[in-house]
């Protein structure tokens, strides 16, 4: 009978540190396969019980979330080679449209930030516009050196993969006005106050402090939402999904393609152009 061990979970982290595993993706593995560990009697495994846990999930997440546990549970699985335990993602029609209720406008970002600028802390004003203005995302902000905005160039490492992500010359001239300001003279632009790099929470919570006085709804303000407004825009413009998915570090084109999904109601405004109806 097959039984999650300490041992077996143990292991199972070292084999995805060995696979260079980025911390995020650590700590999400980790904490759906705890979470079904806490649901499970005994830690004792089935097939039957893994699919009751499915239908449990089904019940309570998105189908997106769903599919995202099911992919570290069939992870965990697979390294311990229990193949006959994986079990089928749910499937989800292609999203044709984003929905208005999520979707961070150009005239709210400038309202956030207007706020920021204003604001006792006027760093997130800056991060807010150098992931914005180059799309990358909030774990490679770190490579937003003191160096890189002389050479105008960041060299980011991610997932096992480089590239070059040119910085928009107005960018670098802020960006210097803030490290004279912060007395900053070598690494990491943006840190903490104990000198290490800003994450995804503190960016976070900087971005709700913003939203009351810029009157912007909580649920579009979040970090990556700024690398969509990046990838909606430069779409909207350059019409390039392959030059996109390039400049995002997206290894499939697919990928991209959820970044460019526009809003139901621009779709509606083009079908209503057609001039197919007699009024």
């Amino acid at each position: 009978m097959k039984r999650i061990t300490d041992k077996i979970i143990a292991d199972y982290k070292r084999h995805l540190i060995n696979e260079e595993k980025s911390p995020a993706t650590l700590e999400k593995y980790f904490r759906d396969l705890r979470e079904f560990c806490l649901w499970i009697p005994d830690a004792c495994l089935t097939k039957d019980t893994v699919l009751k846990y499915k239908e449990k999930i089904i019940s309570e997440y998105s189908c997106a979330s769903v599919n995202s546990i099911i992919s570290s549970l069939n992870s965990f699985f697979s390294f311990n080679g229990w193949y006959d335990l994986k079990i089928k993602t749910v499937k989800v029609q292609r999203q044709m449209f984003s929905t208005s209720e999520k979707e961070l406008t150009k005239s709210e970002y400038e309202r956030l930030l207007s706020v920021a600028e204003h604001s006792k802390n006027k760093r997130i004003y800056f991060v807010m516009q150098t992931i914005c203005s180059t799309g990358i995302r909030v774990s490679e902000l770190k490579y937003i050196t003191v160096s890189s905005i002389e050479s105008k160039r960041a060299e980011i490492r991610c997932k096992g993969k480089r590239r070059t992500v040119f910085l928009p010359n107005q960018l670098c001239v802020i960006l210097k006005r803030y490290l004279k300001e912060q007395k900053i003279t070598s690494g990491s632009v943006f840190v903490t106050k104990n000198g290490k790099a800003l994450d995804r929470s503190n960016i976070w919570s900087e971005m709700k402090k913003l939203c009351k006085k810029a009157n912007v709804s909580e649920k579009k303000v979040f970090p990556h939402n700024l690398r969509h407004l990046f990838a909606r825009t430069y779409y909207t413009i350059q019409k390039d999904i392959v030059r996109l998915a390039d400049i995002l570090g997206h290894s499939s084109v697919n990928t991209t393609r959820i970044y460019t999904v526009e809003s139901g109601e621009i779709h509606r405004k083009q079908i209503q152009k057609l001039g197919l109806l007699r009024c």
